[in-house]
């Protein structure tokens, strides 16, 4: 599988601590063969995946095989508040 990382992604990678850092590297390699754990969401966040990875949780859309979008990345506590309002203010700006 290929990855391609959204920018909120990349700045979370870069701007964290090294232990997070080198484990969310890790496991965003791992996801490329097909490891990790992945769950799919409920709710209106029913199009996307999450991949568990301590205290971060990165949102993945496979919406294009065989890439998978990295589209959103947070600490858990508030990965999926962040991500629904982010979701919510980019469908207001299309319409």
């Amino acid at each position: 599988m290929k990855l391609r990382l959204a920018p909120r992604v990349v700045d979370v990678v870069r701007t964290s601590a090294p232990e997070p850092r080198r484990l969310v590297r890790r496991a965003l390699r791992d996801l490329e063969s097909s490891k990790g754990d992945v769950k799919s969401l409920d709710g209106p966040l029913q199009a996307h995946s999450r991949l568990r990875i301590r205290p971060y949780r990165v949102i993945l859309s496979y919406r294009r095989s065989p890439t998978i979008d990295c589209v959103f990345a947070e600490r858990r506590s508030i990965v999926y508040e962040v991500f629904a309002d982010a979701m919510i203010d980019w469908l207001m700006r299309d319409r």
